[in-house]
């Protein structure tokens, strides 16, 4: 065989893409199962770490049933989708969606955008993760955002990017940036307002955090991913606020009857006592 030829080294080059593909192919086949759990892992890591929980990746799935006390699913309503689980949602799909009205003829993942929220105890309190998505400078930024029971003050926040630059954008996942936003609130007289990422100071407003030097453009996709996310959450906070009354109205009424009958049994009480004098 003429080695010189050059049916011989299109040849050989065409046997060593095929091996080549093969080797990766199957690589790839065996490696995705491990590439999956070490993606679950570090998805719990940070929803952990969203509540103050930070631990290493191979701790996080005994820890995450421990804080996580549920996963629920809800619609553009504010209702939750039975027999969804929050972790199992693509957030990086369900941004694209638009919020369209209830049609029966329409598959239930095609109507809205499906919203993932997580509720968490830590110490004794209850505390609601939102999951976040939004779009950088050069690429997505995501990131976790927990919320006190009040649903308005914020109790912690994660972010991450996949191309920010580093010592600009890329700051956005580190501590220093992220733990401003402990006790910022989203909501002002009951309307909501978000929290910016702001260039220059935040100067105390409790709806504004200090933007990264540098890294405008990035600090604006953060603003814009709290604002597009939570916006869509408000029908949710609005039904929990909505429960919450009504719960205190009857936890009002149920005081103020045992108060009464409290009072009744005293009446009663002090009666027996002048009868029996008499």
């Amino acid at each position: 065989m003429d080695v010189n030829k050059n049916s011989y080294t299109f040849g050989f080059a065409a046997i060593m893409v095929i091996v080549v593909a093969v080797i990766l192919s199957g690589t790839s086949i065996i490696l995705k199962d491990a590439q999956y759990s070490n993606v679950e892992l570090e998805k719990k890591q940070n929803i952990l770490r969203s509540v103050g929980v930070n631990v290493n990746r191979d701790q996080a799935a005994i820890e995450y049933p421990v804080y996580i006390k549920e996963e629920l699913v809800l619609n553009h309503l504010g209702e939750i989708i039975n027999n969804l689980s929050a972790f199992d949602v693509d957030l990086s799909k369900e941004v694209k969606k638009s919020i369209v009205e209830d049609d029966e003829n329409i598959p239930l993942e095609e109507r809205t955008s499906l919203l993932p929220l997580y509720i968490s105890e830590v110490e004794g309190e209850t505390k609601y993760i939102i999951p976040l998505r939004g779009k950088g400078l050069w690429g997505p930024i995501w990131g976790f955002i927990s919320f006190n029971a009040d649903l308005n003050t914020v109790f912690a926040a994660v972010f991450d990017h996949k191309a920010e630059t580093p010592g600009l954008g890329a700051e956005i996942n580190t501590s220093l940036f992220q733990n401003v936003f402990q006790g910022k609130t989203i909501f002002e007289k009951g309307e909501f307002v978000s929290i910016f990422v702001q260039k220059g100071g935040s100067n105390g407003d409790i709806h504004k955090v200090d933007g990264i030097s540098g890294g405008t453009i990035t600090s604006d996709g953060v603003t814009d991913m709290l604002n597009e996310r939570l916006k869509r959450y408000l029908p949710y906070f609005r039904l929990m606020e909505d429960n919450r009354e009504k719960n205190q109205e009857e936890e009002e009424v149920r005081l103020t009857i045992e108060a009464v009958n409290i009072d009744e049994k005293r009446d009663s009480i002090s009666n027996i006592g002048k009868r029996e004098i008499d």
